[in-house]
């Protein structure tokens, strides 16, 4: 395990809506650094920024031209080295997305790619044999390029698959993991890691990590074979380098790709997502966090539990407050449930991810779609940072503005967040505190279940010495647990103790160390 990820808490930035630091509307790397000491001074001390290479934006950057060219909105390779250095200089780590199975239908490699006749980027890409051939059960685009072929997509339209092989092939167009064109894929990516990590990066997080061989076995045991390989040859010159995988199989990412981190995703009705976003088809929310929620935690423990067990030797298992593709908790969730979700996830193994904006609370926006969002559009909006213009985003006129700032009148900032003691921003940076302070966070395989009972929404967990007590219901709920020897450390509600038995008010949440 990567030394410095023990004890690593990640701000997750958007760069184009976090802060714009020249007046165009749109946030950039220099806007970043001059708000590095609030990201440090919430707690957090590492940064996964969200894509900033050259793109044509057709989905917010996840759609790469260039990557070893940062975007000019967002400044200069200049700024990006500038960037790496202000970070490293407050202790401080930082991640770049990495998007490997796919590039922007723009890239040079696949405008080669799609001429006809035979070049080097012929098979860099997967392309069926001619324009009428289909591809079973993978998604292709046919009738746009001069080759003679249908070539294979990764998303959308515009995101053409690289080619990094077939498990087991089956039509001649289907090349074999071992074909040199998809050899030459991997090192052209391994190239490129290599280059950032060499500029100053920390690591990646790595876009659709499940998605590079194609008509892979239930495990992926062909992609963990590419990403065996090619993250074993990067460590060989950057063994500090930390790489987390968007996969939600960490069997696969950790055990046998050689991940150190995967994420545990918000997959509609799985165990996450049942925590803080568990809506019907009619928009109605049960979600746990939710104080009239009927929902058990244990419809997460189910998921997460066996998950976390395989791995906890091994790597780590991360949770979320949110991301770029998520909608924001906040959407149905009020400010103590938010609490209540917060200090439950960052207290959790693993390196807890915050998304920008998620610790004061920012709601999620109706908006039409930006640069492929669509409904994700919303949770992308500017940070909210006072109530000066835009919200203190931009100098530029609001019409310039990348996606506009909340309107409401009580919008959440970061400056109203920060005056008032009991906000949720201070109830994050508190833990955050706290969990910078206690041994017991700083390892991943010390999770114990103390106590779930199926007709009881509140719950107990330990880790090492540490206590946690939660009860998001509406009502105080009594247990049988003893903590006589224990002294509360942070507590927000009340728990009332009685020799072995201790009752947790409602909406309530408790850390106790054991003395």
């Amino acid at each position: 395990m990567t030394e410095w990820l023990q004890t690593a808490v990640f701000y997750e930035i958007y760069p184009q809506s976090f802060k714009d630091s020249d007046g165009d509307g749109i946030g950039d790397l220099q806007g970043i650094v001059e708000k590095l000491d609030y990201i440090k001074g919430l707690g957090c001390n590492a940064i996964w920024m969200n894509p900033c290479f050259d793109s044509p934006f057709k989905d917010a950057g996840y759609d790469v031209r260039d990557y070893k060219k940062v975007a000019p909105r967002y400044g200069t390779t200049e700024d990006m080295r500038r960037l790496f250095d202000e970070v490293h200089r407050r202790k401080m780590h930082i991640l770049l997305d990495l998007v490997p199975g796919h590039t922007s239908e723009e890239h040079p490699w696949f405008q080669e790619s799609g001429m006809d006749g035979v070049n080097a980027y012929s098979d860099r890409y997967i392309w069926t044999d001619n324009w009428f051939q289909r591809a079973e059960g993978l998604a292709y685009i046919a009738g746009e390029r001069e080759r003679n072929g249908a070539y294979i997509i990764n998303f959308f339209k515009c995101q053409p698959a690289l080619n990094y092989g077939f498990l087991h092939p089956q039509e001649d167009w289907q090349k074999p993991m071992d074909h040199p064109a998809c050899l030459a894929t991997r090192e052209a990516m391994i190239d490129i890691m290599c280059y950032w990590l060499e500029m100053g990066c920390d690591g990646f997080r790595v876009d659709m990590a499940d998605s590079l061989v194609k008509n892979d076995d239930e495990v992926k045991s062909g992609t963990c074979l590419v990403w065996k390989d090619m993250l074993g040859r990067v460590r060989e010159r950057y063994p500090q380098a930390a790489f987390v995988s968007e996969w939600n199989m960490p069997e696969s990412a950790i055990c046998r790709a050689g991940f150190q981190m995967d994420f545990f995703l918000d997959w509609s009705g799985n165990g996450y997502n049942l925590l803080m976003r568990d809506y019907d088809d009619k928009g109605r929310d049960n979600s746990f966090f939710r104080k009239d929620s009927t929902r058990n935690i244990q419809d997460f423990l189910k998921e997460y539990l066996p998950k976390y067990e395989a791995v906890k030797e091994k790597g780590m298992y991360c949770l979320i407050t949110g991301n770029h593709d998520m909608i924001r908790a906040a959407y149905h969730l009020d400010e103590k449930e938010l609490k209540l979700a917060y200090a439950f996830l960052l207290t959790l193994p693993g390196a807890p991810f915050i998304y920008y904006g998620d610790e004061i609370g920012m709601r999620y926006q109706k908006l039409p779609c930006k640069e492929g969002g669509y409904t994700r559009t919303g949770s992308r909006t500017p940070m909210q940072w006072d109530n000066s213009k835009n919200h203190g985003f931009s100098k530029a006129d609001a019409s310039q503005l990348y996606l506009p700032t909340d309107s409401a009148l009580d919008a959440p900032t970061v400056e109203e967040q920060q005056k008032r003691e009991d906000s949720l921003y201070h109830t994050v940076r508190e833990i955050l505190e706290i969990r910078g302070k206690q041994e017991a966070f700083a390892r991943h395989d010390n999770l114990e279940i103390l106590s779930v009972e199926e007709n009881r929404r509140s719950f107990v967990y330990r880790r090492g010495n540490l206590i946690m007590l939660c009860n998001p219901s509406g009502q105080a709920e009594t247990l049988e647990l003893r903590l006589t020897e224990s002294a509360v450390i942070w507590l927000m509600g009340a728990v009332e103790t009685d020799a072995d038995r201790c009752t947790i008010g409602a909406q309530s949440f408790a850390i106790y160390r054991v003395v």
